[in-house]
């Protein structure tokens, strides 16, 4: 027996209704992210000057903004760039910070202080504030949002294993696999992380709503994705000056952050309740 099978088990159970609704949201969001030219009527860039800021329609179940572009198009094909950052500005952070917080839990020492002054200057200033300032000093677009939330987003991740670590790292199984002569390596990759990883995968889920709501955010600051690009925070940027005239432009890119955000935080929930061992 290998000491993994030490480790404590985790009885099967059923889906939540969380999870599966959760997975029907978010596989919607990722098919109309890979292909939004299937399903969105017109062109999102299209200008239709006959067209300007018409109500919701038959022709445009979403109405159209103040140059004529269809507002449900628009939306859909946002989608490709909104999941893109939900995935692109938590892979790194779940990535590095999850072998940072692997190695200073499995081995302290040292590491540990230096560690702990590194998440206290992190967790010090605001996260949305420390983002705009990078962003501001890189310069807007979505490359070097990217860059600002990995340079950050990694600490929490790292922080979380970290202290998992630690604590499985005190355990028989951790112990019975140092005394058989497995490699640290063989230790943390093999026995420790697959041990905690549950804790990361639901913070991930949860992790991925909050980048499309910061997507969402720098792209109205005209931080985060630029024009032409259809983006949810542009859309609503684009609107907000026109609420009076055309409440539909800024409504409707907002329901859909919303329920693509819900559906990030009822399938991180699915997964804790999946994860989560017998009391």
């Amino acid at each position: 027996m290998t000491a993994v099978g030490l480790a404590p088990a985790r009885a099967r159970r059923r889906p939540s209704a969380a999870l599966i609704a959760g997975l029907v949201i978010v596989g919607a969001s990722l098919v109309l992210a890979i292909a939004p030219h299937l399903v969105a009527p017109y062109d999102p860039t299209a200008f239709d000057y006959r067209a300007l800021m018409k109500p919701p329609s038959w022709g445009h179940p979403f109405g159209t903004d103040n140059f004529g572009r269809d507002i449900l198009s628009r939306v859909i094909w946002a989608y490709r760039v909104d999941m893109q950052i939900a995935v692109f500005t938590t892979m790194f952070p779940v990535v590095f910070g999850t072998a940072v917080g692997a190695l200073v839990g499995y081995y302290g020492g040292i590491w540990e202080p230096i560690f702990g002054r590194i998440v206290d200057v992190v967790i010090t200033f605001p996260f949305l504030v420390l983002v705009i300032a990078i962003v501001a000093v890189l310069g807007p677009g979505l490359v070097n949002m990217y860059i600002a939330v990995g340079a950050v987003g990694w600490v929490f991740y790292a922080r979380l294993i970290a202290a998992e670590i630690k604590v499985q790292n005190r355990l028989d199984y951790a112990a019975a696999g140092k005394v058989m002569g497995y490699s640290d390596a063989r230790i943390i990759l093999r026995h420790l992380l697959p041990n905690t990883v549950s804790p990361v995968l639901v913070y991930w889920m949860t992790d991925m709503a909050l980048s499309i709501l910061l997507g969402a955010s720098l792209g109205y600051l005209g931080l985060g994705a630029q024009p032409p690009a259809a983006e949810w925070g542009l859309l609503i940027a684009d609107g907000k000056n026109f609420m009076s005239q055309a409440w539909w432009m800024t409504i409707f890119p907002g329901v859909a952050i919303v329920i693509t955000g819900f559906g990030f935080s009822l399938l991180g929930d699915g997964v804790a309740d999946l994860l989560r061992p017998e009391s």
